[in-house]
């Protein structure tokens, strides 16, 4: 059993599998990326996503010998650059997966159909197939903002450097103004779930005062 559900304009997928689980944008570039990897269809030796694409996915194609480009956040910043360095898979992890052997732009049928077509394949149930990775710890929170720049504050910035340093070389700190919203993202991630936690909370109060300061 699966289940597939399109966004309004299609360009979306998300996956359910057989036990009602969510099989997010990562875990089917990584499900494709593997199965392309093997018949020799993947292109330039890696896939293309953004900084918010989870660490796991990343550690998982480095065993395989295949990178992650990583780009800004937003499918045209990932289309230009499989564009760029000859890559045929890319995507998000919302489910925007583009594969460019199909169409220059996200597609959400045509992504479900590769899946599927791996199901067939292997002759696995979803939820084996689906787990390719354990995901890193992730934690997103946003920070609402009126206005100002609190990312150009040197309290913000030195909690930000703070954050990366804890976290290490077996993390990642995002932070980023949303495109849309008045918001400030702050996403970390790593193998200790508790620093994550602890970093992304201190961040986001930081920016929190520096806010109501202004």
């Amino acid at each position: 059993d699966i289940g597939i559900a399109l966004d309004g304009d299609a360009d979306c997928v998300v996956i359910v599998d057989e036990n009602g689980a969510i099989v997010d944008g990562d875990q089917i570039m990584a499900l494709i990326a593997e199965s392309w990897h093997q018949s020799g269809r993947l292109a330039g030796g890696g896939i293309v996503s953004t900084v918010m694409s989870n660490l796991g996915l990343e550690r998982f194609l480095g065993d395989m010998n295949l990178q992650l480009h990583r780009t800004k956040v937003g499918d045209r910043y990932v289309v230009e650059h499989m564009r760029a360095h000859g890559l045929n898979v890319g995507g998000e992890q919302s489910g925007h997966i583009v594969l460019s052997d199909f169409s220059t732009t996200g597609d959400g049928l045509v992504s479900a159909l590769q899946v599927l077509a791996c199901i067939k394949r292997q002759n696995r149930p979803v939820s084996e197939l689906s787990k390719k990775f354990a995901p890193v710890p992730q934690l997103l929170k946003n920070v609402h903002i009126a206005g100002g720049k609190p990312l150009e504050e040197a309290l913000v910035k030195a909690a930000i450097e703070d954050g990366r340093h804890r976290l290490g070389k077996a993390g990642r700190l995002v932070i980023r103004p949303s495109g849309t919203e008045p918001l400030i993202r702050v996403m970390a991630e790593g193998d200790d779930q508790q620093l994550v936690e602890a970093v992304v909370n201190d961040i986001v109060e930081v920016i929190s005062e520096t806010r109501s300061a202004a």
